[in-house]
């Protein structure tokens, strides 16, 4: 299996992404890039502006809001989705545990994406009602 393919796996386990069809991943995967992080780096800082979203491939990091660690992210997990759909600050600073890889899917890229696939945006609004439907039931 190529990476791409990999790509798309890991796309189509994002709940903002549920509704679309393999060939809409797949033209949305073309827009990722996949980087290597070393250990230490911040990912993403609470309060700064949310430009990407991440998708981790290989590793560990630390989830800390307001200096308090409240999760850790491991492979499959993603995080900053909503970063690709509205501009708003990081709710949490994300730390590599040590060496990891992800892909990344910037707004700039997103968008192209949903310019190039128009009915992809009508999908995405399902699957991000669906999440926001799903949050609302455990309140």
């Amino acid at each position: 299996m190529g990476r791409r393919d990999d790509y798309i796996k890991y796309l189509a386990e994002v709940p903002l992404f549920s509704g679309c069809s393999q060939d809409e991943l797949r033209r949305l995967s073309r827009h990722t890039t996949e980087i290597p992080v070393p250990e230490g780096h911040v990912l993403v800082k609470e309060g700064d502006p949310g430009l990407e979203f991440f998708i981790v491939v290989d590793g560990h990091a630390k989830v800390t809001r307001r200096g308090r660690k409240v999760g850790e992210l491991g492979p499959g997990s993603f995080f900053g989705e909503l970063a690709v759909l509205i501009d708003r600050p990081r709710n949490a600073t994300v730390t590599a545990l040590g060496p990891m890889e992800v892909i990344v899917l910037t707004r700039r890229e997103f968008t192209a994406a949903l310019e190039e696939a128009p009915r992809l945006s009508r999908k995405i609004m399902t699957g991000m009602a669906a999440r926001l439907a799903d949050a609302d039931s455990r309140l």
